[in-house]
């Protein structure tokens, strides 16, 4: 069965510019992160690739999956340990014909119709969100709130990934919802120090500080 990790950090290198992808990379798993998503919007793809590449060579040092964001073809080049998919991106059924049974696929999810729907088409979890406003996503949507946490983590068999505003401070409301984990962006790219900011959300996940 494939494990899903927890704490999911995503990169970024728009709202921050201290670090790069592969850097980001390296201190949120120091932290504690157990699913790292490289997450870029513009530039080539083969910028893309080379990226992808060397977030992976860092990744496989300590175990843990490198996901690409919306890119199959990028997460196919760099050898990465799967997708995560938007609702206007690449279909999960042809993606999964592509990766294989072994590569993972998430899907993000802003309402419980497009969580059954990726359940359907045969994504490993869900990303669901906005939980609370964010200003780290464009295109996020109305936010959800726990109360559709709730609704979806009760209702859907695959691990639900909690998305959008999460920080330190609302980790352990969403926790109560019975979602599997959290993904994070700017609660770690954009703090002082992406590393301790981590291992406070790792801490909070596993018992609290």
């Amino acid at each position: 069965m494939k494990k899903i990790g927890e704490l999911h950090v995503l990169t970024d290198t728009v709202f921050q510019s201290r670090f790069s992808h592969p850097e980001l990379a390296g201190l949120a798993i120091r932290g504690g992160a157990d699913t790292i998503q490289y997450r870029q919007k513009s530039g080539s793809t083969r910028e893309m690739i080379h990226i992808a590449a060397q977030m992976k060579q860092v990744c496989s040092e300590h175990g843990v999956p490198l996901i690409i964001n919306d890119r199959v073809d990028v997460a196919i080049a760099a050898k990465a340990d799967g997708v995560h998919l938007g609702q206007d991106d690449f279909p999960i059924p042809l993606a999964r014909e592509l990766l294989g049974r072994e590569m993972l696929i998430g899907a993000s999810a802003s309402n419980m119709e497009e969580a059954e729907k990726c359940l359907l088409d045969g994504a490993d979890y869900v990303g669901f969100g906005p939980v609370y406003p964010t200003t780290s996503k464009d295109d996020a949507g109305s936010v959800k709130g726990v109360a559709g946490l709730v609704q979806v983590a009760k209702a859907l068999p695959v691990p639900i990934i909690a998305i959008g505003g999460v920080c330190l401070d609302n980790v352990s409301e969403i926790l109560q919802t019975g979602v599997h984990g959290i993904a994070v962006i700017s609660s770690v790219c954009c703090q002082e120090d992406p590393e301790q900011a981590t291992k406070a959300l790792y801490q909070m996940l596993h018992g609290g500080v």
